[in-house]
Formats: C-alpha cells, structure tokens, sequence
C-alpha cells in the first residue's frame, strides 16, 4: 500500500476510534444519550404496539394495556442466538413500523372516505390524493408533501427495527432478570384476559398487532374472492338483451338530463349546523321552478362510497351494481353491462353527450356510459381562474352546455346528458358566487370573484369552517343547476339531478349515514305520473322519512317506471 493511501487509513481509523471513544469521555452525556435512546424505543414499539387505527380512538387509555405481542417477541429474543435474534427483532422492527403506517392510512381513509384502507386496491388512490393537493394547495406543497411522504415512510420503517433491535440488546443483558419479567407479564396477561378485566371501556389484555394483520390478511383474501364473484355479477344484466325499441319508450322526445352535484349528501339537508342555509335555497328554487311551470318529485339513495371516489357513485347509479371499490369499478368499466346512458344511445332515439369539467386526462369510461360526445376541462372554451380542485364554476358549465349541445339548433334528435359539477368538491374555498347569464362570457368575469375568495389552506383544517363553507357550496350548485333549468328548460326537459356521496366525516359528522338527495323535475306531469308509486316527496327537499333506496337499485327503477321491458342477459 502507498505511503500515502496507508497514512489516510490510519487516520480515519484513528478518528473512528476517537468518535466511539466518545463515551469515556463524556461519560455523563453518554448516560443521558443511552437513557433517552432506550426510553424513546421503548415509547416507539409499545405506541406502535398499541396503536388503534381511528383518530376517535386516539387518548390516553388506549396507551396503558398490556401488549401480549411485546410478550412473545421478548420470549423468542431470549431463547435465539445472537445473529437469530438481531434478524428477528429487525424484522419485527420493520413489520411494526408497516402496521403503524397501515393504521395511520386507516385512519385517513375513515376521516376521508368513510372506510378502512384496502392492501390491494387503494394504492392508485394515492396519486388522486397528490393531485388533490396540488389543485388545492399547489404543485410544488404536493411534491414536497410526497418527498416529504416518501421520506418518511423510510424513517418509520428504520427507526422501528432500530427501536426493537436496540431492546432486544437491552433484554439479553440480564437473561435472568428478563426471563423472569416476561413470564410475569405474560402471566399476568393471560389472567386479563380470562378474567376480561377492561381499563377504559377496553381490554388490558392487547393483541391489537395481531389482529391488525388478521384483519388485514382477511380483507386481501375477501378483495380477491369479490374480484371473481363480481365479475359474474357484472356480466349479467336485467336489461342486457332489451331491444332497442323497448327501451325508454314513455321518454321518447324528452330531453334527459342526468346531474351529480358533488358531495350533496343528506347531511346538507338535516346536519344542524347546514340545514338552515341549504333547506331555504331548497324552497326557494322549489317556488321558483314552480313559478317556471316545473314540477318535482325526490326521495334518497344510499350511495356506495362516502367522503370522496365519485366514480364510485356515478358508476353504482348508472350501472345498476353496487360498485363500492376501484377493482369493481374497473370490472364494471371493461364489461358490455348496459349503463343508464347508454340505454338512451342503444335505442337509437337520443344524440349522447357529456359534460365533464373534472376531467384533465383522456377518459376511456366514455364508452361504457355510451357517450357520443365527451367535454371535458379544456374543451369549454373556459378563460377564468380555478376554484380550487374545480376547473370552472358550475354556471359556467351549464352555460357551456347550453351553448355546445342543448341549445344547439338543427338536432334532428332529443339529447340525453350526463354532467358532473364539481363546485362543491372539498376544501370548499374559494366558492364561486352567481353571476349574471348573460355576463358569463369566456368565465374571466370569476377572477375577482376567486381572488375574493377564502383561501383552500385556512378552510381545509377547519371543521366548524370546512362545514359552513361546504352548505354555501352546496347552495351555490343547486341554485346554478336550477336557474339553468329555469332559464332553459323546456317542454320537453327532464331533469334528473343527485349527490354522488356525503362529504367527509370532518362536516358530516363520524356517525352520519351514506344518504344523499335525489330529485326528478319536469314541466310534462305524465313524466312524474309514472313515478308516483315510488312515494317521493313533492319539491326539491326529500322529507325525513322518504324512501330510502340502494343507489344501485336506480337505474333498473328507471328504466321499469319509463316502459322498459325486461330482457336478461346471462354472463
């Protein structure tokens, strides 16, 4: 070795030696770095151990049970050598540090969409997530939020199987001492839990690690048991051979609309802290379509997704399945089963469009719905400002449909539409305001209006915020969809119009149900004479105790009340 090379060795062998002599040296601050390093793993592996999976969940008690996990691992250490043992408890470290992420996702996806996080399904969901939040808080918090992120899961993971290694170390030090310490514990677990003995309403006795993962393996074996049942499921249809000349006889002439007003649930209508403003716009655009010669009938739906995934919702009503996870909507997408719209095309008597300020991508979905002609976000003529995560204000887009095809002159067919307003999708800020008709233009007339605006970061934190910002939301878009009715309507103009979900728990409230609103208008009374069995209520605000119906069961009641005639299909 050169004289050279071998002198830079020697030195840096030297400043190791130096570094990790560190302690003899600062024998105090070693003592203290050692008790805090020790403590702090501690407080990591039994937090992590006894971690629930729910925000509601989150307090004290639930922090002062007895482990039976840390038991079994602190047995296994004992009794493997050491190379077993550092492998194990590294291992466990790590499987640790994924079940505390596992639950914090849980508690995510509960907050935000009403259920727990699937192993399987929901990892596309993260990447709609990055894009929520870069149109609501901008691009460079979303990539700094996924570094961020990404970085993070890292350290998880590493600290955990640093943490577990490091008391492993700690247990073997006394063999003795330990052994006797984990069959104390172990013996006073098994009574807790023979006897049941609860602290806080819960056992002491935890094996909540455990049933985590039991929960989570059996949820991965039910996603892939539903895969296959569903797609039998989706391969037969009621109406799957009807003929054309059989479908939708009783609407033959009508212009058909069909409406998803984002996250318009039940709660808007009967939350306390919403209700007053939401109910008085209700009746007040009741008494103006009334005034109008329009009437209406509404009644609820249980949607199959809550909080967030309005594919979901659009999917179970149009479909007639109950499409509640990604890899049944992605099933029900690839299949020939008939869509509520494309009834309309198949027979043969309606020009198809839709009308979709969400989307910013290419949409393949159009040919499951049976769309002739898809708008999306680009495709409006829109010039104004962004509302957040909505493209344009929900006047805007009906204005634009009024312009590109309902108003169209020289159509030689009704139109049968399907429109997706997004003005009340969350964080609720800014809001649009209504604007005059006539001064809607290419929508630049929004930019004082947006600047105006409450900003997305001091609202989307906010509960008593998030909740009245999400009523002024849902006003907005009811009033925009049915001044357009009032202003354009004809006839010949029938209106189907509902919410695809709740809004999230933080403004629906942690016990609220999946419900939300579903009306018909028309000014034609034979259209709501054939639905008069179905006991809705008069007007635009569905009664507390109107039917309550699966929204999977929408699209066979309607296609039943419009004259058409069964004909299954078999898969």
């Amino acid at each position: 070795m050169p004289d050279g090379v071998g002198a830079r060795a020697r030195g840096v062998r030297a400043r190791v030696a130096h570094w990790r002599d560190w302690r003899s040296r600062h024998v105090r601050a070693a003592r203290v770095v050692w008790w805090t390093a020790t403590v702090a793993s501690a407080v990591l592996v039994l937090g992590a151990l006894l971690l629930p999976n729910r925000l509601f969940a989150l307090h004290t008690s639930q922090f002062l049970r007895l482990p039976g996990e840390a038991i079994i691992g602190a047995a296994l250490v004992l009794a493997l050598p050491r190379r077993p043992r550092v492998a194990l408890a590294a291992l466990a470290g790590t499987v640790l540090g994924a079940v505390t992420i596992l639950n914090v996702l849980d508690m995510q996806f509960v907050e935000y969409l009403g259920r727990d996080f699937n192993v399987v399904l929901d990892w596309t969901l993260l990447s709609d997530a990055q894009s929520y939040v870069a149109d609501t808080l901008g691009g460079a918090v979303a990539v700094a939020a996924s570094i961020g992120l990404a970085l993070l899961v890292v350290l998880v993971l590493f600290v955990m199987a640093a943490a577990t290694v490091r008391l492993s170390n700690l247990l073997v030090r006394d063999t003795r001492r330990a052994t006797r310490g984990t069959l104390i514990a172990g013996t006073a677990w098994i009574t807790c839990s023979v006897l049941g003995l609860q602290i806080a309403g819960g056992p002491i006795a935890s094996d909540r690690v455990a049933g985590t993962i039991a929960s989570e393996a059996g949820r991965v074996r039910d996603t892939l048991k539903d895969e296959a049942e569903f797609g039998k499921v989706a391969r037969s249809d009621t109406f799957g051979a009807t003929p054309a000349a059989q479908l939708l006889p009783d609407l033959r002439g009508k212009d058909v609309v069909f409406t998803f007003i984002e996250s318009y649930g039940r709660s808007a209508i009967e939350d306390a802290g919403m209700a007053p403003g939401v109910d008085e716009t209700l009746a007040t655009r009741t008494a103006a379509l009334t005034k109008a010669g329009f009437s209406a009938k509404s009644g609820w739906l249980t949607s199959a997704t809550y909080g967030g995934s309005s594919w979901l919702g659009h999917s179970t009503t149009l479909s007639g399945l109950w499409v509640d996870t990604q890899q049944r909507y992605r099933t029900v997408m690839a299949s020939d089963h008939l869509s509520l719209t494309k009834a309309f095309r198949k027979s043969g008597a309606w020009d198809t469009v839709g009308i979709m300020p969400g989307v910013q991508k290419g949409w393949p979905e159009a040919k499951f719905y049976g769309l002739d002609k898809v708008y999306n976000a680009f495709e409006m003529g829109y010039q104004g400002p962004k509302f957040s995560w909505s493209t344009m204000p929900d006047q805007y887009a009906l204005e634009a449909f009024q312009r590109l095809e309902h108003g169209r002159a020289g159509r030689d067919k009704p139109l049968m539409s399907e429109i997706i307003l997004t003005s009340s999708h969350q964080p609720w800020a800014p809001i649009p305001k209504m604007v005059g008709w006539d001064d809607l233009g290419d929508g630049s007339v929004f930019k004082g209006i947006e600047a105006a605006g409450q900003k997305a970061s001091d609202v989307i934190a906010d509960s008593a915020k998030s909740k009245a910002e999400y009523g002024k939301s849902i006003q907005y878009s009811v009033t925009a969809l049915t001044e357009w009715l009032e202003r354009y309507g004809t006839e010949d103009t029938v209106l189907v119009f509902l919410g695809d979900h709740q809004p999230i728990s933080r403004v629906s409230g942690n016990n609220a149900s999946r419900d939300v609103p579903v009306s018909i208008v028309a000014k034609d009374p034979k259209v709501l004479d054939k639905i008069s069995s179905w006991n809705w209520t008069d007007g635009l605000r569905p009664a507390h105790d109107a039917p309550v119906w699966k929204m999977s069961s929408f699209r066979d009641r309607f296609l039943t009340a419009y004259g058409s005639t069964p004909h299954p299909s078999k898969g």
